[in-house]
């Protein structure tokens, strides 16, 4: 799991960074200001999940005790970008109110996630 989380957090730290840009000078002038905040609000998010992702990769390569709690982690953190940052993401760009419920799906998810670390760093020696 550990080259995956690694590709995936690759991939997903990339995407914030063009997403946030894209935000920033793209779509600027058609957004509301409120939109772009939960839209940054995303990014941010992403990218502090990306950066917990790469922790796991890395925490995955030290212990085996721990893996488990560590793959969950890992999985975690990845629904809760997809919910969270994802959700934000529509709704900054359809407007529709209702996809702003989805979002604490992913926070769950996140929270869950940084549980499961910290379970896991008992496993560590």
């Amino acid at each position: 799991m550990t080259k995956i989380f690694l590709a995936i957090a690759s991939i997903l730290g990339g995407l914030s960074v063009v997403l946030g840009a894209f935000a920033t000078h793209a779509l600027k002038e058609k957004f509301t200001e409120k939109a772009l905040e939960i839209w940054q609000t995303g990014t941010k998010y992403q990218m502090y999940h990306v950066l917990a992702l790469i922790l796991v990769a890395l925490l995955l390569t030290q212990s085996q005790t721990a893996s488990n709690f560590l793959n969950t982690a890992g999985i975690a953190f990845i629904v809760g970008i997809a919910l969270f940052s994802g959700s934000l993401y529509a709704l900054s760009l359809s407007g529709i109110k209702w996809l702003g419920a989805i979002a604490p799906l992913g926070g769950l998810a996140f929270i869950i996630g940084w549980g499961c670390l910290a379970v896991a760093a008992f496993g560590f020696k």
